[in-house]
């Protein structure tokens, strides 16, 4: 980059924001990591701050919400910072048909927040971690960048409204963005140093490791999808290609190759039976499928089509074999320190309260147009009718 600063990493604490900013500081960039710890981990934080030390590098600590403006004018005073890589957000897909407006408060309304402050700052650059989830169910797989967006559920319609903002505050304030869609994360850093924590833990891999390692049959929510053995079918890509494909992108310069999503993936699909069966040789036993009903949201088929990520930012998913995942994961899974397995429950807010907390937010902006803000109050209303709310 020719700009001077550190880079500001919202969600720093995190799986995927983690494993980006030990990719920042491997770069030689500066970091500033801004979490509140309700889904973070201090222990990410810590080793990420060690080796900063040993690097030389800046590393800084920002702990508090995005719900809070005034601290974020605060982080933004302190830190000279170059851009920003926003991973705060809750990511769950079952968890969001349950909670859709804490979703839609936490990923929309603080994304507003941040953008705010990056306007009246003069932070002018911003990657933004979306997800595939934006495509709902895709008509073609592998998936282009030009596919249409039909989220089928509140965390995918959450992801596609933060992108569709970012895109206005491009137009009145000049922040330049790159939104990354991606698909199933996995693995560890090369070290296995860092890894996915989550508790509860949703996610495929971590959960069949630990029932394999268990002795236990592997859960596979619904047996009745439109692939070759009725499982989901998934493109799975290795946290560190990923963490690499962020640096990379926040060092795209071509004005051609800014202000537009890019898909990131493997582009090849295993089912979740597939992945199992694979989950099981890793560790050298016979991983026993046990099936459930399915999971609400979940699209049948999701594969990336990378081709335009790997033209702009000469990138390649050289990690995201499946045997190269599951040897991290698994080695990850073996030495995870006792803070990654601390259970980390949504807060038990009144979700009505927060849904008028939604509306006052948006009525006041004055930068996203009024049909994008009916457009997500409609959906919320729509969500927590389903949700039973």
């Amino acid at each position: 980059m020719d700009k001077q600063g550190d880079i500001l990493v919202t969600g720093g604490a995190g799986y995927i924001g983690s494993l980006t900013a030990r990719e920042l500081l491997d770069a030689g960039y500066g970091i500033v990591v801004l979490d509140n710890f309700v889904k973070g981990r201090r222990f990410a934080v810590e080793r990420n701050r060690a080796l900063a030390a040993d690097k030389g590098r800046r590393f800084a600590l920002e702990q508090g919400d995005l719900g809070d403006p005034s601290f974020l004018g605060e982080v933004f005073a302190r830190n000279k910072l170059a851009a920003v890589m926003h991973f705060a957000a809750f990511t769950e897909v079952g968890e969001s048909t349950r909670r859709p407006a804490l979703y839609f408060y936490n990923n929309i309304i603080n994304t507003i927040h941040l953008l705010e402050e990056m306007a009246s700052s003069g932070v002018d650059s911003i990657i933004f971690s979306s997800s595939a989830a934006v495509y709902g169910n895709p008509g073609k797989v592998p998936i282009p960048e030009n596919a249409p967006t039909r989220p089928i559920n509140p965390y995918g319609y959450t992801k596609l409204a933060m992108e569709n903002m970012i895109s206005h505050y491009r137009e009145r304030s000049g922040i330049e963005w790159i939104a990354l869609r991606y698909f199933n994360a996995a693995g560890a850093s090369a070290d296995c140093a860092l890894g996915e924590a989550h508790s509860p833990e949703s996610h495929l891999i971590p959960n069949a490791i630990d029932m394999v390692a268990r002795g236990d049959k592997v859960r596979i929510f619904g047996g009745d999808y439109d692939t070759k053995d009725g499982t989901c079918l998934r493109d799975y890509i290795s946290v560190m290609d990923l963490a690499r494909a962020h640096r990379l992108a926040l060092e795209i310069t071509a004005p051609s190759a800014l202000n537009r999503p890019y898909n990131l993936g493997s582009g090849n699909g295993f089912t979740v039976g597939e992945v199992v069966r694979q989950v099981g040789k890793a560790m050298e036993v016979e991983a026993e499928p046990e099936y459930a009903a399915r999971r609400p949201g979940d699209p049948d088929k999701l594969v990336a089509s990378s081709d335009a990520f790997r033209k702009a930012a000469a990138w390649e998913a050289r990690d995201s074999s499946i045997q190269d995942i599951l040897k991290t994961a698994v080695e990850w899974y073996r030495k995870r320190p006792d803070e990654a397995l601390e259970e980390k429950p949504l807060p038990a807010l009144d979700e009505h309260e927060i849904a008028g907390r939604i509306e006052d937010e948006l009525s006041r902006n004055k930068i996203i147009p009024d049909g994008l803000k009916a457009d997500i109050l409609k959906r919320l209303a729509e969500e927590m009718r389903k949700s039973g709310d």
